[in-house]
């Protein structure tokens, strides 16, 4: 199991990092040229600029049990269809249940900004409240996933392994 973080301007990225290695999950950040990234835990993959260039390599990379941090509903229900989890950066799992919904939302916002020369307002300011809801979200997710791959029950113990760098 690895998680791949859509890290072009990914405002969780460093909380995902910081969990997943608590669980001694490997963590993959993908983003374009045109964004620096550094990371003492988690392996970084520049991607060239171009449209959609790093949502096509995260979804060749991930597989099967794998975890997708990614505000893309494009990518995440990509990342479904391959058999991973994916979570935004709300804290909110996307599901098989919920992500047609939510392309249908993507879509018909899309037409009505084609309608008008109003632009939508943008997202309100990421606050502490948010990147906690974050984490818990997140938590919960490695551990659905770590007892899918365990083939465990809800209410079992998922021993937390923290794996050791050499320095």
């Amino acid at each position: 199991m690895k998680t791949y973080v859509d890290a072009d301007a990914c405002p969780v990225t460093r909380i995902a990092e910081r969990v997943a290695k608590e669980y001694g999950i490997p963590v993959v950040l993908l983003c374009d040229t045109n964004h620096v990234l550094n990371s003492d835990y988690s392996e970084i993959r520049l991607i060239g600029a171009g449209a959609d260039a790093v949502d096509i390599a995260l979804i060749n990379l991930c597989q099967r049990g794998d975890i997708v941090v990614t505000q893309d509903y494009g990518v995440a229900a990509l990342a479904l269809g391959k058999g991973a989890k994916a979570i935004h950066q709300s804290g909110r799992w996307y599901t098989d249940e919920n992500i047609d919904g939510l392309l249908m939302e993507r879509h018909m916002a899309k037409v009505a900004r084609r309608k008008t020369k109003n632009h939508l307002k943008g997202p309100a300011k990421r606050t502490e409240e948010d990147d906690r809801r974050f984490e818990e979200s997140f938590r919960r997710l490695i551990n659905e996933a770590i007892r899918a791959r365990l083939n465990k029950r809800d209410g079992d113990v998922i021993p937390v392994v923290i794996e050791e760098k050499e320095v």
